[in-house]
């Protein structure tokens, strides 16, 4: 576990390296945070739920590292006392770039101090709070990737974060064949996270449900089919879309996803590499569940259900483009022969379901402030599943719930197809 924390909290700061200290402040609009918060977040939750509990338990002093900083880098945990407001992140030009790096290194010092008394194997609620921290980083490692890109995309200047070998220019896939649905029978299925390694208590128990027959598409939609939808008058069918999605539609304008800027008669995109060329074999990235939800309509299918999603990744490995890739963006799926089955149920985007997000029967939050986790969220929010390029490949599981408003672009969110 001392070995993955530190893996863990070095490539947090990896993913910031070609980052000037301009890029660390700014936060682009409300739902983002500034990098520099997300660094000094998760240093706050190991000091508050780690840290100041084992001084605690062994009955010594604990000084935190700064005393407002419990309040400036708290999120959401009512528990743990008032914090500053979401939507005013950005305005914390201080403390500075370098303070805040002096707050990790300060935290992950103590941390080297405490592995020695958790040897003894007596101390497992801490543990197991640790395992919590480690995954809560991992997220915050795709929130920084996503933030970055929204406040980047604001600039005229287009800046990238990453140059070098990209998916940038004349890279558009493989031929795809035609969508393949591959079958599954009704039946009786378990579900959920039965034990035995991490999981967060949103994905427990582990229980039965009855799944009727589905088909499911063998890859995500790809740009060019997405692009089908668009030149068929997708943004301007309302019979294709839901009423609050119409509405979203005409009151944000939307007329593509999110990132793609019309030059002319085409279209381009930005990515963390810049400004390029649209890939049509791609899979479509950053569309809402409104935007997924009528671009199925039209395409004669449907959004999967989250159960008819997991069983259907039952038996595929956890395998795909994640962030450890370095490409940062989905690649085309290789589709050459005809589907044996769904390829492609993990990294690239995150794939929007029709289930809405509410608790399992019998969940349970965990105990204490970390119950304020994920249940306080079960309200006007959709499943996603599957991870994305953003997503740490060690992060991700065939259970793994993940939860947005059904208006959220800026996650690298897309489709696939259920019938």
């Amino acid at each position: 576990m001392a070995a993955r924390y530190e893996a863990i909290r070095a490539f947090t700061e990896s993913l910031c390296v070609t980052l000037q200290p301009e890029d660390y402040v700014v936060q682009s609009m409300p739902d983002a945070s500034p990098v520099k918060w997300h660094l000094a977040h998760t240093s706050w939750f190991f000091e508050t739920f780690v840290l100041e509990p084992a001084a605690r338990a062994r009955r010594a002093p604990f000084t935190s590292f700064h005393p407002r900083y419990g309040y400036l880098f708290n999120s959401y945990y009512v528990s743990v006392g008032a914090r500053h407001e979401r939507p005013q992140r950005g305005m914390l030009t201080r403390p500075s770039v370098e303070e805040v790096y002096e707050y990790r290194r300060h935290v992950d010092a103590a941390m080297r101090t405490l592995w020695g008394e958790l040897a003894d194997g007596a101390h497992a609620d801490l543990i197991a709070t640790i395992e919590v921290g480690l995954h809560h980083e991992q997220q915050h490692q795709e929130l920084l990737l996503t933030d970055v890109k929204h406040l980047f995309a604001q600039n005229p200047l287009r800046p990238a974060l990453r140059t070098g070998a990209s998916p940038a220019r004349g890279i558009s896939g493989p031929e795809l064949r035609p969508t393949d649905f591959s079958p599954f029978e009704e039946g009786l299925r378990s579900v959920g996270h039965g034990g035995g390694g991490f999981a967060f208590d949103n994905e427990s128990p582990r229980h039965r449900t009855f799944v009727e027959a589905f088909a499911l598409a063998d890859r995500p939609m790809t740009n060019g089919e997405y692009l089908s939808f668009m030149a068929a008058g997708g943004y301007r069918r309302p019979e294709l879309w839901l009423s609050e999605g119409w509405d979203a539609v005409q009151k944000q304008g939307w007329e593509a996803p999110l990132y793609w800027e019309r030059e002319g008669d085409h279209w381009q995109v930005f990515t963390l590499h810049g400004l390029r060329e649209i890939a049509p074999s791609e899979p479509v990235c950053h569309v809402s569940f409104y935007e997924a939800d009528a671009c199925a309509r039209w395409a004669g299918a449907r959004l999967p259900t989250e159960m008819e999603w997991e069983v259907a990744a039952e038996s595929a490995l956890v395998q795909g483009n994640f962030a450890e890739s370095g490409w940062l963006n989905p690649r085309p799926t290789q589709v050459d022969e005809p589907a044996r089955g769904p390829r492609a149920m993990f990294g690239d985007v995150w794939e929007w379901t029709a289930s809405a997000y509410l608790p399992y029967p019998g969940y349970q939050a965990w105990a204490g402030s970390l119950g304020e986790y994920n249940g306080k969220f079960m309200s006007g929010q959709m499943v996603l599943r599957g991870g994305s390029c953003f997503t740490p490949a060690s992060h991700m599981r065939t259970t793994y719930r993940n939860f947005f408003p059904p208006s959220a672009r800026w996650q690298a969110s897309g489709i696939r197809l259920a019938r």
